[in-house]
């Protein structure tokens, strides 16, 4: 063979090796485009599972009828009465905290219970003016009236987490673009110095909480009343706070119904608690009794 012909086949054989490594090129990028050769891609991270819950331990009233349940006639007698709401029944042994129903008009308060002392012809349970406005009974009109003892229990109620409300989406892309240089870039040839992103200021932390004062008692607060409107509440905290003492008024609520209860205390010994239960008789509120909280 010539050496003519010899250098055209060689130059045959470069070209027909670079269409083939061309097509080659060609197929894998068409692979990629079609995902064919998606196992070679880095698999996607797991989408986010749901936010984490947690729980917390809340306090409410429930009724408790194994305690006290008694469905009667009441009856206010007209005059104006001190303590806010309450009922008096023969049959109680100790004050309760109670849910008063009338059973004519579907209305109904929370309130206390307490020993009727003395026995008068009529109705068993007698019920305070506050407690009459509150269930619409008319002075010397009897109502049908159901009492059931009420009863503090906690419960476990799911929120959702703090963290998981106050998150920040990611944007879903971020995009690079060339900064135009500045003055000093364009004399100089230097880049600009970048300042250093400002680290935020953590939040002073909060003062912990005063410690209560330790106190032996079961029931070392004493109660004055319980009341189905605040101002009520307000008034009789006003007049424990002219007798020197320290009231606290307490907000809850059963079935959407508020009410306020107005309690003195805690009492860190026996002889204290009963100087509070004297003091606070003395000043009218004559059902005043202890309580736990």
């Amino acid at each position: 063979m010539s050496r003519l012909h010899f250098r055209s086949d060689i130059r045959a054989g470069r070209a027909t090796l670079m269409a083939g490594l061309a097509l080659s090129m060609g197929l894998l990028a068409g692979c990629e485009d079609t995902g064919q050769f998606g196992f070679l891609k880095p698999k996607a991270e797991a989408g986010a599972t749901g936010a984490p819950r947690s729980t917390r331990l809340v306090e409410r009233d429930v009724e408790a009828p194994e305690v006290f349940n008694v469905t009667d006639q009441g009856l206010w007698d007209g005059r104006p009465s001190l303590g806010g709401v309450w009922v008096a029944h023969p049959d109680v042994t100790e004050p309760e905290r109670v849910i008063i129903r009338n059973e004519a008009n579907g209305k109904f308060v929370i309130g206390a219970l307490f020993r009727r002392e003395r026995e008068l012809p009529g109705p068993k349970l007698q019920m305070s003016s506050d407690a009459a406005a509150a269930l619409g009974v008319l002075a010397g009109a009897p109502a049908q009236l159901n009492v059931v003892a009420l009863r503090r229990e906690e419960a476990e109620e799911a929120a959702e987490a703090e963290a998981a409300a106050q998150s920040v989406q990611a944007p879903a892309e971020v995009t690079e673009t060339t900064l135009a240089p500045t003055a000093s870039e364009g004399q100089a040839g230097a880049p600009a110095e970048v300042p250093a992103a400002a680290q935020p200021v953590p939040p002073a932390p909060k003062p912990a909480p005063a410690p209560k004062p330790a106190s032996s008692l079961g029931k070392p607060f004493v109660q004055i009343g319980i009341f189905s409107v605040e101002d009520n509440a307000e008034r009789a905290a006003k007049q424990m706070r002219g007798a020197g003492l320290l009231p606290t008024v307490k907000k809850s609520e059963i079935n959407g119904k508020p009410f306020w209860r107005v309690v003195v205390g805690p009492a860190s010994s026996q002889s204290e608690l009963n100087t509070l239960i004297d003091k606070i008789k003395g000043e009218g509120f004559s059902d005043a009794y202890a309580v736990s909280s």
